[in-house]
This record gives C-alpha cells, sequence and structure tokens, in this order.
C-alpha cells in the first residue's frame, strides 16, 4: 500500500513536471503574467519556454513586449534586432519593433525598419499609420503621403483616416478632414477619439467649410476633381448657413447635398460614405444619424432632450448602428497628395 502511494506521488510529480515543460502551457502562463501586469515573472517563464522552443515567434514577440512594458528598452532593442531580422516576422513583429525604436528616439533606425516592413507588407494600413505617426513626431510633413497611402491600399484600417482628418484639419483644406473625420467615427463609433473626432467635425463645418459665404473661394487651384465636386454641391446649400451652424442646419445642408450629390455628380464619383447617408435618408432615419454624430457635442442637454421626445427614430437608428459595421471598398480613394 505504501509503495503505491509512493508511485501515486511520483506520477503525480512527473505530470507537473511535464506540464512545466510545455511551452505552450508556460506561454500560457507567461500570457497571464503580462495581462496583471507582472512583466518580470513573464521574463522569467518566457525565457524558459524559449530554451524549450527557441524558434517560436509568438513568444520571442511576448518577451520583446514584457521588455518594452517594463520599460527595460535596451533588453528590449536586443530582441527587436533578432525578431526583425527573421524570414517569418510579421506586421505586429515590426510594429512591436517600432514601439521600441521610437521610446529610444532613435528615429533613424525606425524609419529605416519601416521602410523595410512595407516592402515586406506593401498593404498594411497599421504599417502606414505608424509609419506616418513617426514622421509627424519630427515635423516632417511627408506623413501625410504615408496616411493616403494606408487608405489606399487598406482602406478598413480606421488609423490612416484618423491620421489624415487630423493633418487635414490644421491644413488648408475644406474637404478632406471632413469626409475621413466621418468615416473614422462610423469605424471607431465607441472609442475616445470617435468622441473627439465628432467634436472635430463640429468645428470643421464651423471653422472651416462654412467660414466664408462661398466655398469656392482660394479653390481656383484645387486640381482635385473629387474635392471640387463636394465643394460645388456643398455651395449651392451656404444660405442655410446664414443663421448659423447647429444640428438641425446640418442636417438640413447634409441631406440636399446628398440629393443633390447623387441627382448630377454621384454616377461618376462611387463613394461608400455618400452611399450610406443616402440609405439613411430612405429609411429615415438620417436626422437621427445627424444627432449621433453632432448633438451631443453641439449641445448635450438639447440632444437628450431630442432623443426623448423622438423616442422611436432614436432607439430605431441606435438597433440599427448596432447591426452592421461600417466598411470601405477599394478604388474610392480619390485623394493624394501634391
Amino acid at each position: 500500500m505504501k509503495k503505491l502511494s509512493l508511485l501515486f506521488v511520483a506520477a503525480f510529480l512527473s505530470i507537473g513536471l511535464m506540464a512545466q515543460d510545455d511551452p505552450g502551457k508556460m506561454h500560457e502562463t507567461a500570457k497571464a503574467f503580462m495581462q496583471s501586469g507582472d512583466y518580470d515573472n513573464a521574463i522569467i517563464v518566457l525565457t524558459r519556454a524559449l530554451q524549450i522552443d527557441k524558434n517560436s515567434l509568438e513568444m520571442q514577440k511576448d518577451l520583446v513586449m514584457s521588455y518594452y512594458l517594463k520599460r527595460d528598452y535596451a533588453k528590449a532593442l536586443d530582441g527587436v534586432e533578432e525578431l526583425i531580422s527573421r524570414s517569418d516576422a510579421d506586421v505586429a513583429t515590426f510594429q512591436i519593433a517600432g514601439n521600441v525604436y521610437k521610446a529610444l528616439e532613435q528615429v533613424k533606425d525606425c524609419e529605416k525598419m519601416y521602410k523595410k516592413a512595407l516592402k515586406k507588407f506593401p498593404k498594411s494600413g497599421p504599417l502606414y499609420s505608424e509609419y506616418g505617426e513617426l514622421l509627424w513626431a519630427i515635423k516632417d510633413f511627408n506623413a501625410i503621403t504615408q496616411w493616403e497611402k494606408g487608405i489606399d491600399v487598406d482602406p478598413n484600417y480606421s488609423g490612416n483616416y484618423y491620421n489624415a482628418a487630423v493633418y487635414y484639419f490644421y491644413a488648408k483644406d475644406k474637404v478632406w478632414s471632413l469626409i475621413y473625420g466621418e468615416i473614422f467615427v462610423n469605424m471607431e463609433s465607441m472609442s475616445e477619439r470617435g468622441a473627439a473626432m465628432k467634436e472635430q467635425l463640429l468645428n470643421m463645418y464651423k471653422e472651416k467649410l462654412f467660414a466664408e459665404a462661398d466655398l469656392m473661394k482660394d479653390e481656383e487651384k484645387n486640381k482635385n476633381e473629387f474635392a471640387k465636386a463636394f465643394l460645388q454641391t456643398m455651395n449651392k446649400q451656404s444660405s442655410l448657413a446664414s443663421k448659423g451652424i447647429n444640428t438641425e442646419v446640418l442636417t438640413m445642408i447634409r441631406t440636399r447635398f446628398i440629393l443633390d450629390w447623387y441627382a448630377n455628380v454621384g454616377g461618376r464619383f462611387p463613394y461608400r460614405l455618400f452611399e450610406y447617408q443616402l440609405q439613411l435618408i430612405k429609411e429615415g432615419m438620417f436626422s437621427a444619424y445627424n444627432q449621433w454624430l453632432f448633438g451631443a457635442t453641439e449641445n448635450l442637454a438639447a440632444y437628450e432632450t431630442w432623443t426623448k421626445n423622438h423616442a422611436e427614430e432614436y432607439n430605431n437608428f441606435n438597433n440599427f448602428l448596432k447591426s452592421r459595421i461600417f466598411r470601405m471598398p477599394g478604388n474610392q480613394h480619390y485623394n493624394s497628395p501634391e
């Protein structure tokens, strides 16, 4: 009986040791440590797991991330240089490398890395977005070229729309901050950046688009046919801004704009954002959409009153909003910076 007990204990310990030597289970343990913020223990477990499975890309990435999150950038850098030299390095590998280089302010190495990454992954929206952010941080305005390229090749990655919208908000442009900003809000409606972009959109209509009575003023050199068509169509509604810009006025302006757009130029420029707005008009939800887009930013009390007085319309739109994912198709990129 005593021998059986000893055998049972030995078997139990053996199973435990086998589990400890399973790199997959060790990786799960390390990820749990990372999620709890215990990066030291994550590093201990990952280091031992990599002794068993030396070629695991995912474990190497997590080890570098643990060093990065611990702010041990020197060791993170050692790991990054090994990672990006791997033939199986993926997009996330280069994103991790970008974080480490930026933390160490190694701009030239970081730019070189992004160029290498984009040769390998020429259709990666995240890489274009982050490369543009690096350039923007050093006041290199070629950043917009990267964001526009990202929109072109990966039209459903939201980050490039956000960055481009912010860029155009501060540039002398009346069109693309509005368009890219609204696309971004529809892609990231629940994020903090989405809420900030709604405020920027309202300010853009007030400060840029309708600041002059003639929207075509100073647009003589604008060679972009889509942008010119947008401004010419919107210019027909300029008189509606005479009483000021608020959510109700914007709803009228934007409704007339979409109807006019599809009556005259829509066939030349297929565009998902405008198709979506036309759909909402036809289904009687465009007022609720504009309230959702501008109302709370303009006047929270008035927005809450509107939602109570139009409860059915508001609920219908909210249910619709939850049931769909806004996506931009390819071949609808009409803007290329000069």
